[in-house]
């Protein structure tokens, strides 16, 4: 279990697309942010979807830590890049949270 500081638990890791097209903002155990739990979470029967208003195929390679970006399943960070590691690191991810923060949600 990852849910060992806050990050873990209540910052984003991942954007999941779901087949409706909207998106599940998760934490590091691919629950949604700041549920504080290993258990299995059906993501629609809770009010964690949301689409995503202005993500483009453009922003969205800037928020993934992948090279091959996937707007399905967007990773901002990994273990290597993992904020928490160094200030450089914590950064980045900041970057991201701030593109993430300018996005509409509906």
């Amino acid at each position: 279990m990852a849910l060992q500081d806050f990050r873990a638990v209540f910052m984003p890791y991942c954007l999941q697309k779901q087949p409706d097209g909207r998106y599940a903002v998760l934490n590091r155990e691919y629950k949604p942010v700041g549920f504080y739990t290993i258990d299995w979470i059906d993501y629609a029967k809770h009010p964690v979807l949301v689409r995503l208003k202005g993500l483009t195929k453009a922003k969205a390679a800037k928020l993934s830590v992948d090279v091959e970006v996937n707007v399905d399943l967007l990773y901002l960070y990994d273990d290597k890049t993992n904020p928490v590691k160094n200030s450089a690191n914590m950064r980045a991810y900041l970057e991201k949270l701030e593109m993430l923060a300018s996005l509409g949600v509906g």
